[in-house]
């Protein structure tokens, strides 16, 4: 459970990385990283920085490298535009569950394109096994 102190810093510290990733970092490496949620420890010294990638194709390892050699810039950069007295540091960490909802995502439209085809099956078989009453 966080503090409205905790939420607030999280707040504050996504709003600010999401910007400085968008137009301040040129690595390649982070082109198409979003940041999906900030946790801040309830002392205010550890933000958790969790992230996804917009593009498929890109490499988990590559994008984690890029955050992290990239972490004392946006530290710095955190630093220097918001009014903190302490600025947490930066931990990164993948955020699979946009990939794990995708995938769910997937399998209920294959089920749901399965029971179409059943159903469009099933009249069919049902007018043929009907005997006529005498």
């Amino acid at each position: 459970m966080s503090t409205r102190r905790q939420r607030q810093v999280a707040e504050l510290v996504h709003r600010e990385l999401s910007l400085l990733l968008l137009h301040d970092v040129r690595d390649p490496r982070l082109e198409g990283v979003t940041i999906t949620e900030v946790r801040v420890t309830p002392d205010l010294l550890l933000a958790r920085i969790f992230y996804t990638l917009l593009d498929d194709d890109a490499s988990v390892a590559g994008s984690q490298s890029g955050l992290e050699r990239a972490g004392g810039f946006l530290r710095s950069q955190l630093a220097a535009r918001v009014k903190l007295r302490l600025v947490p540091e930066l931990e990164f960490m993948h955020d699979a569950s946009a990939a794990y909802g995708q995938h769910i995502d997937e399998l209920l439209d294959q089920i749901g394109r399965d029971d179409a085809t059943q159903a469009a099956q099933a009249p069919d078989d049902q007018d043929t096994q009907e005997e006529p009453r005498t």
